[in-house]
């Protein structure tokens, strides 16, 4: 089986990508777009991406090309706890508090604004496309005295250096990974006890008690909603999908009821995928 994920080597997507599929061959893609158009025309048989982390929200990124430019579904999660690391290269072991630049992904360098603001303080900031590509540059310039934000397997791969371990603002920083494949592929996963079911729901119009109306078809059903969110739909100002996870697998009566009385109501609705999810 073929896995692609958001590289290169030892991401947190590489991560969970190995804690998942353990005897799998793991493929490293440069973005999220180029790995979930690698499982969309199947050169890969599933593909790994972030989804949403606890502090820093939902990864947009992953969202809207989900919901707009693929027809991937949603075949697992993997919930995987953050611990992220101000790793130098072992030349610059001496003079580290004086690094003169920081690299890392943009949600890890928002995960530690607060070490940051303390210890690097006006020290410039550059966005990289994961926090492992923070770590391989870093490790390509030993001749510069600067640092990456990263995890302890990005420092046991490019050889650096955890001079400060932790530094992320809340000990509860967790990453939630969605596994993608093509409906009715067949990824061979176990099952476990926890379940979700993700909707993309489109009102009919702009009009008062809309979304309350949405609710309710699910709430006097007791269908427990564990998240609601809106995205912008990309044809006009003020135009919304709301994307809906029930934590239920998709059963014979109560989802299917549900999204029947939506679509009675002149909702459109998508299915995203119903779903195991993992903790790591």
């Amino acid at each position: 089986m073929n896995i692609g994920y958001l590289g290169p080597d030892a991401t947190f997507t590489d991560y969970a990508a190995r804690q998942l599929f353990k005897e799998a061959k793991r493929i490293p893609f440069v973005s999220i777009p180029e790995c979930m158009d690698a499982a969309s025309t199947g050169e890969i048989d599933a593909a790994i991406v972030p989804l949403e982390n606890s502090i820093e929200g939902s990864v947009n990124l992953t969202i809207d090309y989900l919901v707009h430019e693929t027809d991937l579904q949603i075949v697992a999660e993997a919930v995987v706890p953050i611990r992220q690391h101000l790793l130098i290269h072992p030349d610059n072991m001496e003079k580290w508090r004086e690094a003169e630049q920081i690299f890392s992904h943009p949600h890890a360098l928002a995960q530690c604004h607060k070490f940051l603001h303390k210890e690097f303080k006006g020290i410039p900031l550059e966005n990289m496309s994961s926090t492992a590509a923070a770590a391989k540059y870093i490790q390509n310039h030993p001749e510069r005295n600067i640092a990456a934000i990263a995890n302890s397997l990005a420092a046991e791969e490019y050889g650096l250096v955890p001079v400060t371990q932790n530094i992320h603002d809340y000990s509860y920083n967790h990453t939630v990974f969605a596994v993608l494949a093509k409906e009715g592929h067949d990824i061979n996963m176990a099952s476990t006890e926890e379940y979700k079911t993700s909707l993309v729901i489109t009102l009919p119009s702009d009009r008062a008690g809309a979304l309350h109306q949405v609710l309710s078809a699910f709430s006097w059903r007791k269908l427990n909603l564990s998240k609601i969110e809106s995205r912008p739909m990309k044809t006009g100002l003020g135009k919304y999908f709301f994307i809906i996870d029930i934590n239920l697998k998709m059963d014979d009566v109560l989802i299917p009821g549900a999204i029947a009385e939506l679509e009675a109501l002149g909702c459109t609705v998508k299915l995203l995928g119903s779903y195991s999810s993992y903790k790591v």
